[in-house]
C-alpha cells in the first residue's frame, strides 16, 4: 500500500471517530472500563499465580528419622530417597540444628527451650523436594512405609486444599477475561455497525466506481485500532499507578512473606499486553461488524 493512500484512510479513520463524537466517547469509555476489569483481573491473576509458586516450591517433606536408628540405618534412608524418581533435593538436618531453628523461630519464648540443648528430644530430618509440587503425597506416602522413619510431615490435606484453591482461582480469573475481552469486541462491533450505517450512501458509491472491498475496509480497520488503542490509556495509567503505590506499600509490611511482582518489568509488559489487546479488540470488533455489511 502507498503510503498516500495509507494517509488517506488514516484521516478517514481519525474523521469518523471525530463525527460520531458521541458514540466513540461512549464506545472509548466501555471499552476503558472493560479494559480496567481486564487489567485488574490480570494483575490478580499473575501476582496469584507468583505467590502460588513461591509456596509451591515452599512446600516440602519432612522425614524424621528414629532417634535409635544407627549411622548406616540413617544413610540407608538417605539413599533411598534419592533413588525416587520424583524427589529432587534431598537435605539433613541434625536434631541440634532444628533444635537451634526452633529456638530461633520463636524469638524471646524460643528460650524456654534452651535446657533441651543438653538432652535434646528431637529427630535427625531429612528435607525432601519433589520435582513437581504435586508429587508431594506421592513421595511422602511411599517414605512412610520406610523402616527408621517414626514420622513424615508435608501439610497433609492443606497442601490439597492449596493446589485445589489456587486451580480454581486461576480457572476463574481466565474466564472473567475472556468475558470482558468479548464484551469489549461487542461494544465496538456496534460503533462501527453505527457509523457504517450512517456512511452507507459513500459506501455504495465507492463500490460503484469500483473500489475494493479491501479498499473500503482500511479506514474502519483504523478506526477500531485507534477506539482500542484510545480505550486502553487510563487503564494503562490507572494500573501503573496504583500498582506501583500498592508495591511500595506493601513491601516493607509483608517483608518477604506475601511478595509482589516486581514493579518493573511487570508494569511495562502490562502496559503493552493491554494496548495490544485494546487494538486487537478494536480491530476484530471493526471487521465483523464491516464484513457482515460488505456481503450484502
Amino acid at each position: 500500500m502507498k503510503a498516500r493512500t495509507f494517509g488517506r484512510h488514516l484521516r478517514e479513520g481519525a474523521k469518523s471517530l471525530s463525527r460520531n463524537g458521541w458514540m466513540t466517547f461512549a464506545s472509548a469509555s466501555a471499552v476503558t472500563v472493560t479494559l480496567l476489569l481486564v487489567g485488574v483481573f490480570l494483575t490478580l491473576m499473575l501476582n496469584l499465580n507468583h505467590v502460588a509458586k513461591l509456596i509451591e516450591n515452599d512446600v516440602e517433606i519432612r522425614v524424621h528419622v528414629d532417634p535409635a536408628a544407627t549411622d548406616e540405618e540413617q544413610s540407608a534412608i538417605e539413599e533411598k530417597l534419592k533413588a525416587i524418581s520424583r524427589v529432587d533435593t534431598v537435605s539433613f538436618s541434625s536434631k541440634d540444628k532444628e533444635l537451634k531453628s526452633l529456638i530461633d523461630s520463636m524469638g524471646e519464648e524460643g528460650k524456654a527451650f534452651e535446657p533441651f540443648e543438653q538432652q535434646n528430644p528431637l529427630n535427625d530430618v531429612f528435607i525432601v523436594k519433589t520435582k513437581t509440587p504435586n508429587d508431594v503425597a506421592k513421595v511422602a506416602t511411599e517414605v512412610e512405609k520406610y523402616s527408621n522413619v517414626t514420622n513424615v510431615q508435608y501439610g497433609q490435606g492443606e497442601v490439597e486444599k492449596l493446589f485445589n484453591v489456587l486451580e480454581v482461582a486461576r480457572n476463574i480469573g481466565i474466564a472473567l477475561i475472556i468475558g470482558l475481552l468479548f464484551t469489549a469486541m461487542f461494544l465496538i462491533s456496534n460503533t462501527i455497525k453505527i457509523t457504517i450505517v450512517a456512511r452507507r450512501e459513500e459506501i455504495e458509491i465507492m463500490r460503484l466506481v469500483g473500489a475494493t472491498n479491501l479498499f473500503i475496509r482500511w479506514p474502519f480497520f483504523i478506526e477500531g485500532l485507534l477506539l482500542g488503542l484510545l480505550g486502553s490509556v487510563v487503564p494503562i495509567g490507572v494500573l501503573i499507578g496504583v500498582y506501583t503505590f500498592v508495591f511500595n506499600q506493601s513491601e516493607p509490611k509483608f517483608n518477604g512473606y506475601f511478595e509482589l511482582l516486581p514493579t518493573f518489568p511487570f508494569t511495562l509488559q502490562i502496559a503493552l499486553l493491554l494496548a495490544v489487546v485494546g487494538g486487537f479488540i478494536g480491530v476484530w470488533g471493526s471487521m465483523l461488524s464491516v464484513r457482515k455489511f460488505l456481503k450484502k
